[in-house]
Parts: C-alpha cells; structure tokens; sequence
C-alpha cells in the first residue's frame, strides 16, 4: 500500500475518532456510514440553483450572483480543528479577491449547529463571510460535499464547478506549517480572472468529516408516495394548488404530482414554495405553512429517485378537491367592494372606496375574508370602519379609519380572531377601503367581496391594531442590504398575537424584536427572505407578553442593486411612497390591552399612537433624540429647530418635549398622514 495513504487515513481515524465519528480504517473493519458514503459521493460538475438564510439572518440566492467573477464556498462545522485553523486562510483568500468581484460564503451542513452557536464559532474565530445554513443537507448533498474545510469555487457563466479542494497545504491532519507550498484555490482564482485553463480542478479534501444520514436515500426508489410523499401533498400543497384555488398547477393526483415534480424540487430548494417566509428556528406560530426539513428531504430524495410511484391506492385522486367560495363557511354578511375598472398597462393611484354600513345594531366581529376575482391585478386590499360616510365625491381616507374590518394580500384572505375576542363594529357609519390594483397586461373590471362573521354573543376580550411604521426611509442607490427601523413603545402591558410585516419590491428581510424595559432584546419573528408576493399575518402559537415600557422594534433590510431581479431602478434614491416602486418599512400588529374587557373598554391607543414618531427617530433607543439622530425629511425639519424644541436645553428632544411640538402642528394644519402623527389601525401599504 502507498505509505502517502497510510499516513493520510490513518490520521483521518485519528481525527474521526476523537470526533466521535466511528472511523475504523481499513483491514476489513466496518467503517461508519460517513465514511462510506463518502467513497460513494459523486460531486456534480454544475450547481442548480439554491436559497440558504445565514446566521444574520438574510437570505441569499445563488444565481441572483450571476455578475461575480467567481463564488467560492469554504465548508464549515462547528468544533472541527482544522476548520477553525483554515478560517484566517480564507480571510486573507478574501482580503485578496473581494475587490476583484468574487463572492465568497461559507457553508454549514451540520442540522445541530444551531445559529447562535455558529455565529460565536464566528465570532472567536474570525469570520468574516456569510455562513449559510443548510439546514436540510440539501444543498450539501447535492454539491457532494463530504468534509469541512473544502472550497467550492464556481463559475457564474456556466454554474461549473471548476475547483473543490483545500484552500492550500498549510494544514493537513498531521501537521500545519507556517507557509503554503501549495495554493490551489489562488491558483485556481487567477486562472479563472485570466480566463486560463485551471492546472489543479481538484484536490482530496482535508477536513473533518460531516455526518449526511439521509445520502443513500439519494437513489433509493423505497421511499413510499402512498405513505409519506401524498400526505405531506395534501396537509401542506392542495389546500391552493386545486381547482379554484390560489396556486397554479393542481396537484390532484400521482401523475400530476410527478409531471411537476422537477419544479417542486426546483421551489423547495430555492425556497420559493411553500410561501410561509418564518424562520423555523425564530418562534412558533398558528397554522403554519412551512415544510418541516424532513419533509422537504423525503420530497426531494424522493424526486431524486424518479417519482417512483409503487403500491398502494393514490389517496389524494381519491378525494375530489375545489376550493370553497368561502373557506370559513357561510357569512353572516357580505358586502360588495365598489367595482373597478382596472387598465391593460400603467400606474393605478390606491383606490379608496367606501361602502354604507348596513348594520342596525353593533356587532363584535369574529373573523372576515376577503374574495378577489383578478388575483394577478388586487396586491392588497386593507379595510376601517368610519363612524360617517365621506362626503360625496371625497375618498375613506385611512385618517378617519377606526377599527380594521379585515384585509387581503395574496397568501393572507382571512382574518379569524382567538376565542372569546373580538373588534367591535357600531352601527351605521361606513367602511372604508384602501386597494392598490397592478395592471398585468389586460383590462379587467375588479369586482371584490368582503365576508363579515360576527359572535351570536359579545366576547369578553378586545382585540386592536396598530402599525410599527416608517416614513423617513431612504435607501441609497445600488447598494445589495441597506437596513432601516422603527419601533413602537407601549405604554401598557399588552399581549402581541399577530405580526404582519410589509415592504415592496427592494425588501429584502424583516425582523420583529422585543426590548424590555431593563434592556434585554428577543426575536420575535425573523423573515430572512421576504417576498413581496406572498404577504402573511404571522399569528404567534401563545400571545407575546409585552410588559409596560417595552419597545417593539421592527428591521428591514432592502436590496436596491442590479442583483435583485424584481428591482425597478436600482441607481434611484428610493423614498417611502405607496406605489411599488417606492418603499416601505411597514410592520402590522394585532394585540390587545391586559385588563381590558368589552364591558370596560379604554383608550390606551392613543397614548401608543403619540411615541410612533419619537419610534422613527430614536435609532439607539435611549428616549432621546440627539442632533445626530437627526435624518431623512423629518429629521432635517426637526435639526432647523432643534434649540426652540429642546425646551430645558440638555441637548436632547424627549418624548415630552416632541410631542408638544407635534400638537401644535395639529392644530395648525388638518392631519393629512396617517403615518406620521397618529396612525389608524391599517395604514398605507
């Protein structure tokens, strides 16, 4: 035997051993299912395409880096030696590239490294990249990775992986040197900008083994569609994708199932479908959409093994699918959205109408559902009871908006309230309605319904609205994340059930926090790729307590550059506005107030309603605002006045001392936003 083999795995069992890994060698000695796997692992010569969240949670597509001159991807577990001591190798790897338009990420296969520990791996050991996880070892199965320490470095142009290896020969198992004889990712970069033939596409790698359970299902035809590929197709996909329903391409059945089977591989690894945008490791929510990891692996390894359609009678053709006119049952109320006749292409205004309220009585709505017949033209719809009908020929304008009565966006049609709460509805008045039509290449006459359900007795419990928002964003041109936020303080002790965050076609991420009175921070909700197709209430598993003096604290992060297919100008300064093509930072909450019941209701929204402004610029959250502070239109407007606002002179504005200034604006003009003073329930999206 070649005694370069011997020294290279017996230090490799060394290594497994201490790692716990069951490495036995050779010698007729069974070695573990890591091993062995590895010598059955077939790299790919191209990459499909992939989505993967990092630790920062923010999320990243491979083919959206279509313009970089290389992706090099370093492999990494947390604990393993040698990928500790190759991280200042990539660094430098980094350092010398970057500039020259290369990507650089690392990847983490390893489901029990959870995110926090990764980024203190990151933090003692300088990271300084992006560390996606791979969380379902898809996207590690499918680029044949079997070690750490392993750099995959493709090529845009093609998708071509043309060098896998290590970084250089400075660390091996047995030994680490303090320079490199070998520098075959270097080499490897510099063939690639020179557009040269690489000398060395691939050398073994070195790191430490990682575990891939699941690996030898890759070929294997026994997992069962009847058992547990069709199940998970009914609990997770019919529900839209039937006749009638949202999605396209009804999946009735085996064989339709297989015909799509290609693209279902395609949306779950680039995580397009199912359209739940909650991180899984960030909370727990009420009917959530998402795919558990090991669903998506049974659904791709199956699809992978061909489809196989073995035995058993197709339990989802047995069942005859068509989606309900109205998925809560029958209404106690429907009322007609005024029409509109909506053009073939252009720009349409938000519409805002308003319909009479027919109720002789006051009613506590339970839940609501909106029906749209053009789904690719109505982006949202939001609704507010009004205690009057606008004048003949004005618009609801969102100001005189009461309670929400429901809302749409695709994904999100029903609003259904927890048990023995409810909004109150008054008699009379009027109901006002925002919607924002898109045009999409044909003229169409919208005609929308919204279903009201109402309790047969009042619920003891109430439930309000309000909105974490801000207007002062601006997101500078061709910059890739830009991060904005805002918050909101209660003045009360509250319980958070439902969050609804919004921007348009830049977002790119959002995240809820909560920061407590003595400072502790928690995440709430985290949507590491938010996508402005599919818009959601994330309605919490238990209500989020949110102790008096709490902030709610709501980040974004945009993606203004060229890389961002859905972007419609990125060498534009882009303000908030309610168009698409404007942006905003816009975070809906659903909560209700400890203490008060239907029968003793209080006022505590106005008092939340007051700091929203103070929430926009306060970005160090101290309940001061200094100079500094200051940005974007409404801080310049505030910076010319700072010394006649700062009435004790400490060099701050507090809270008290702004909102003296904001009430006499308000008598000095009529209200006109329904963002910057005091905003409604529901405001503009």
């Amino acid at each position: 035997m070649d005694m370069g083999k011997v020294g290279f795995f017996g230090a490799a069992a060394a290594i497994c051993a201490a790692l716990g890994l069951g490495y036995a060698g050779f010698s007729g000695v069974r070695v573990s299912s890591a091993v062995a796997a590895e010598a059955e692992t077939i790299a790919p010569s191209r990459v499909d395409n992939f989505r993967l969240s990092d630790t920062r949670l923010e999320s990243h597509e491979l083919y959206r880096m279509a313009d970089a001159s290389a992706i090099v991807l370093l492999t990494q577990q947390n604990g393993c030696p040698i990928s500790r001591n190759t991280a200042s190798s990539f660094r430098a790897l980094k350092a010398a590239y970057s500039g020259k338009g290369v990507e650089f990420m690392m990847l983490n296969s390893n489901p029990l490294d959870t995110r926090d520990e990764i980024n203190d791996e990151a933090k003692a050991y300088g990271f300084d990249v992006p560390v996606l996880m791979d969380t379902t070892q898809l996207i590690g199965e499918h680029l044949g990775v079997t070690r750490t320490a392993e750099v995959i470095i493709i090529e845009p142009k093609t998708w071509k992986i043309l060098y896998r290896g290590p970084i250089d020969d400075r660390v091996t198992y047995e030994r680490q040197k303090a320079k490199a004889d070998q520098t075959w990712a270097r080499d490897a970069l510099d063939a690639i900008l020179a557009k040269q033939p690489i000398k060395v596409a691939r050398e073994p790698a070195v790191g430490c083994l990682i575990n891939f359970p699941e690996r030898t299902r890759l070929t294997d035809a026994k997992i069962s569609f009847v058992h547990e590929i069709a199940p998970i197709i009914q609990e997770k996909c019919v529900a839209c994708h039937q006749p009638g329903g949202i999605g396209p391409m009804p999946l009735t059945s085996y064989e339709r199932v297989k015909a799509f089977s290609p693209m279902i591989r395609e949306v779950i690894r680039t995580q397009r479908m199912p359209p739940w945008r909650a991180d899984p490791g960030v909370g727990k929510f009420h009917d959530d959409k998402s795919l558990s990891s090991d669903q998506m692996r049974t659904l791709v390894h199956w699809i992978e093994a061909g489809a196989p359609r073995g035995e058993g009678a197709d339990p989802i053709a047995a069942v005859k699918y068509q989606a309900l006119e109205w998925p809560l049952g029958k209404p106690d109320l429907v009322l007609d959205i005024p029409a509109y006749n909506i053009p073939e292409t252009g720009i349409v205004d938000y519409q805002r109408p308003f319909v009479v309220n027919p109720l002789k009585d006051g009613k506590w709505l339970r839940a609501s559902t909106i029906q749209v017949q053009n789904r690719q033209s109505v982006h949202h719809i939001l609704t507010g009871y009004m205690t009057t009908p606008p004048e003949p020929g004005k618009p609801a304008n969102e100001s005189r908006w009461g309670s929400s009565v429901g809302g749409y966006a695709v994904g999100a049609e029903s609003i259904v309230e927890p048990d023995d709460t409810g909004t109150f509805i008054p008699p009379g008045g009027a109901i006002g309605f925002q919607n924002h039509y898109t045009p999409f290449g044909q003229a169409v006459t919208e005609q929308s319904k919204i279903a009201l359900y109402f309790y047969d007795k009042k619920p003891n419990l109430v439930m309000h609205n309000s909105v974490i928002a801000n207007p002062n964003i601006s997101i500078p041109p061709n910059v890739e994340s830009w991060r904005q936020q805002a918050y909101l303080a209660f003045p009360k002790d509250a319980l958070l059930y439902a969050a609804f965050p919004h921007a348009h076609y830049r977002g790119a991420s959002s995240e809820l926090w909560i920061r407590y009175p003595d400072g502790k921070e928690k995440l709430l909700l985290a949507l590491s790729h938010y996508d402005f197709n599919w818009q959601r209430d994330y309605n919490f598993a238990e209500p989020i307590p949110v102790p008096a003096g709490s902030k709610l604290i709501a980040y974004y992060t945009y993606d203004n550059s060229k890389r961002n297919p859905a972007n419609p100008d990125p060498n534009r300064t882009v303000p908030w506005g309610d168009q698409s093509f404007d942006e905003m930072l816009y975070t809906a909450l659903r909560y209700r107030w400890v203490g008060e019941t239907s029968d003793k209701m209080n006022d505590f929204d106005t008092l939340l309603a007051a700091n929203r402004f103070f929430g926009i610029l306060d970005t160090n959250f101290d309940d001061k605002l200094s100079p500094d502070e200051l940005s974007g239109r409404m801080g310049e407007r505030l910076k010319g006045n700072f010394a006649l606002i700062d009435g004790d002179h400490d060099g701050f504005i507090s809270p008290a001392e702004l909102d003296k200034v904001q009430q006499m604006m308000r008598r000095s003009r009529p209200q006109t936003s329904a963002v910057a003073d005091k905003a409604p329930p529901a405001a503009s999206k």
